[in-house]
């Protein structure tokens, strides 16, 4: 009996001695910095519901404090485009923007943010998270030292706001716009002199008249800038961002630092920052767009179905053209592509359907 109890209590040491570690490293608290590329206390990007403050207030939450992260707004730490390469680097652990900023790193970031003419708030979604997308990302982001996700969406974005009226094609050559991602290269094409600018500087450079034109996000982010009192002409259709998706990056070394409960948390912060932030704006669009037309002189429409159809025959040129120049980038092309061909004809007896009755 004393043998056995002797055995017993030597099983359970080693048992402990195991455990030790696991249970150390569970409690391990980390303290990370989060650059952003967004204005100090913009809705939606920076502050507030679905923001880059919401997601790590969140992530403290659900680690209990063991994961703590410090904001910084564009220019606090870094610039607003510098968060790609600190974040690579180590510099800072997290930055949070849109991917379609690092087209000069690698052509094919630009699909993780948007597509012109490609999928709404579901479909691009549905393909990150049960479609390869997520995946193709993180394939991508390997090669630079990096792990992305998913961490909020605006739903479909209207199309700008322009000084003068867009009647035919020929009024966009010449302009001078402000517009990031695979859009700007459709423009660049029709003759427009595109320049990326970041969220801060937009309004003051369309003032002054630096700028003919200038797309940000949609009626609520777009009054908060004071676009409106630079420019009355507002077009929509969402050709150029059906949804926009917004990025968290994170360094990976620090993302195989953390246990695997706190790579969990964080998955799960950006999902719920993902939708909250989504439904956020659009309970606020409709408002806005309603004050902006009634009270602010804005002339809000679509852009002519001429002007439309050769964005739509432009974007595809441009984006066959870029595909057949890198195999990766082909390879996103198609997955993409191929998905988006599947949940169009999904939504073509689903959502499309609805809509019809639902405005009948």
């Amino acid at each position: 009996m004393k043998r056995r109890d002797f055995m017993a209590a030597g099983l359970a040491g080693a048992a402990a001695t195991v455990a030790a570690p696991a249970v150390v490293r569970a409690q391990e608290t980390f303290d990370w910095k989060m650059t952003t590329t967004w204005p100090p206390q913009l809705p939606f990007y920076q502050s507030g519901p679905g923001s880059a403050e919401y997601c790590a207030k969140r992530i403290e939450e659900m680690s209990d404090g063991r994961l703590r992260i410090q904001v910084f707004a564009a220019g606090e730490l870094i610039p607003a485009f510098g968060g790609f390469d600190a974040v690579s680097a180590g510099t800072v652990e997290m930055n949070h923007g849109c991917s379609y900023y690092w087209a000069g790193k690698h052509f094919a970031t630009q699909y993780f943010t948007t597509v012109p003419f490609g999928l709404n708030f579901q479909g691009i979604n549905a393909w990150f998270y049960h479609g390869g997308g997520l995946e193709l990302w993180n394939e991508l982001y390997d090669s630079f030292n990096l792990v992305a996700m998913p961490v909020g969406n605006s739903g479909v974005q209207m199309t700008g706001w322009f000084r003068n009226p867009i009647e035919s094609v020929q009024d966009v050559n010449g302009l001078i716009m402000r517009i990031p991602g695979l859009a700007g290269q459709v423009y660049a094409a029709l003759g427009v002199n595109v320049k990326l600018l970041p969220g801060g500087e937009i309004f003051p450079a369309l003032e002054r008249g630096v700028i003919d034109a200038a797309e940000w996000v949609g009626p609520y982010q777009d009054r908060r800038l004071g676009l409106h009192n630079a420019a009355k002409y507002y077009y929509t259709t969402g050709w150029h961002e059906p949804s926009t998706t917004s990025e968290l990056m994170i360094n990976k070394g620090a993302w195989n630092s953390l246990p695997k409960d706190l790579q969990t948390i964080i998955q799960a912060a950006a999902r719920d920052t993902n939708l909250t932030g989504h439904t956020w704006l659009e309970a606020h669009n409709a408002e806005a767009l309603k004050d902006l037309v009634d009270n602010e002189g804005v002339t809000a429409q679509p852009l002519p179905d001429d002007v439309v159809e050769q964005l739509r025959k432009v974007t595809t040129e441009v984006m066959a053209a870029e595909a057949d120049k890198d195999p990766f980038t082909k390879k996103v092309h198609e997955s993409f592509m191929n998905f988006k061909k599947q949940h169009d004809a999904w939504a073509a007896v689903s959502e499309a359907e609805f809509q019809q009755v639902k405005t009948a």
